[in-house]
């Protein structure tokens, strides 16, 4: 099976490699991955000891981030090798200052993950949530490496707990320990014979808690927050939820700050265009301006976890769309957080919702029922689910801690 896994993965490379005559993130994918022996040669110190975390992505990157910098700050003599499967990824953080060598991930051939593991020698080796690449697993495996997953979910759709899932069970073998989301991931495993895991949550709570302890100030916002009334911040929205939004808002005598997915010229116009309240863009904003206007737009990208401080109320775009994006960002502020329909893949937001704190809606009418009843001045739900936002995202941090404290003996 691992050979004819092997000739799929080869099959694949060449795929990649016929698009990214025409698509660029096949190319950076390509590129970034030509002549990886050598390059990652250049930078390896024979001498030092490297502890490797692999990701697929951003978003997985954020997971295995608050480990990666307890490692950095409690055990300064590991170094850190952080590899990444995707551009989406790799592009975003290839300047990250915590990592020692960021590289893409070799193609996951059974030559090169003997190569890679050989000329990297790490002590251990992290996989973030989805990362099952076999040869490299069974590679890790037989040079007794300690290898470990964290933040997972097992779900029963997964090949793991199918029939046919045999050979794909063999594979959570390889891993010392799985550290994954939530008790029914254990009990899953538990099914199978895997009982080497330890249900100890999503490291994404720490990393957010990290982030609004050193969010910055932001004069322009606090400028336009100006008052006592509450501010609805929509984050990473889309052109759907835009237009909900300019529905409502057009009718209301409330005050917005959009934060677009997207931030170029076009969409920043569109977005405007589609508002007849009085806007003025962040880059062009003074906070004189911003003192008299009913919309902020965000018309750049990188401050959007500060910007949420100044809400009460936070709108999460992508729910009309593939799914919504990051609802903890604002939740650790004690901001209710609404979304739309697709959202149910997102345990945090299943989960946030169930306990009160976070709302989805379907359609236009729906956001205005959610929005007026939390919004309007003589209202006490604002309160109430400002709490259990907070209390949601204070009761779920800790996974670093317990992580860490398995890999280093704690």
């Amino acid at each position: 099976m691992r050979y004819l896994y092997s000739f799929g993965i080869w099959l694949y490379w060449l795929l990649v490699r016929i698009a990214s005559m025409f698509n660029e993130k096949a190319k950076f994918f390509v590129d970034g991955r030509l002549g990886w022996y050598d390059k990652l040669k250049q930078q390896i110190d024979p001498n030092a000891r490297y502890i490797w975390f692999h990701v697929a992505s951003l978003g997985e990157f954020e997971q295995g981030r608050p480990i990666i910098e307890r490692i950095k700050q409690e055990h300064p003599d590991y170094k850190i090798l952080l590899t990444f499967f995707s551009p989406s990824g790799y592009e975003i953080r290839k300047n990250y200052n915590q990592a020692d060598i960021i590289c893409y991930l070799p193609m996951d051939t059974i030559g090169n993950a003997a190569k890679f593991v050989e000329l990297c020698k790490p002590q251990m080796a992290v996989f973030v949530k989805y990362e099952y690449w076999i040869n490299y697993l069974h590679e890790l495996k037989s040079k007794g490496i300690p290898t470990y997953m964290v933040s997972a979910i097992f779900l029963p759709t997964q090949a793991f707990f199918k029939w046919y899932g045999g050979w794909y069970r063999k594979v959570l073998g390889t891993f010392n320990h799985l550290f994954v989301q939530d008790e029914q991931s254990v009990s899953l495993l538990a099914t199978i014979g895997v009982t080497n895991a330890t249900a100890c949550g999503d490291t994404r709570f720490d990393r957010v808690l990290a982030i609004a302890q050193s969010a910055k100030d932001l004069p322009v916002c606090e400028a336009f927050k100006r008052g006592e009334r509450p501010i609805l911040i929509a984050g990473s929205s889309w052109p759907k939820d835009e237009d909900l939004l300019a529905e409502y808002f057009n009718t209301k005598d409330y005050r917005i700050i959009i934060a677009p997915h997207e931030t170029d010229e076009g969409h920043v116009q569109e977005i405007i265009g589609k508002l007849n309240r009085k806007c003025v863009r962040y880059t062009q904003a003074t906070t004189e301006t911003a003192a008299t206007a009913d919309v902020l737009v965000i018309d750049c990208i990188g401050i959007l976890s500060s910007i949420y401080k100044y809400g009460e109320l936070a709108y999460i775009g992508g729910g009309f769309g593939v799914g919504i994006h990051n609802i903890l960002e604002p939740a650790v502020y004690g901001m209710p957080v609404v979304f739309g329909p697709n959202y149910r893949k997102f345990r945090e937001a299943v989960e946030m919702e169930k306990a009160g704190g976070a709302f989805h809606i379907e359609d236009g009418k729906q956001l205005a029922m959610v929005l007026d009843s939390l919004m309007s001045p003589d209202s006490q739900r604002l309160a109430e689910t400002s709490a259990i936002a907070k209390q949601f995202v204070a009761a779920n941090s800790g996974a670093t801690e317990l992580i860490m404290g398995h890999l280093f003996g704690k």
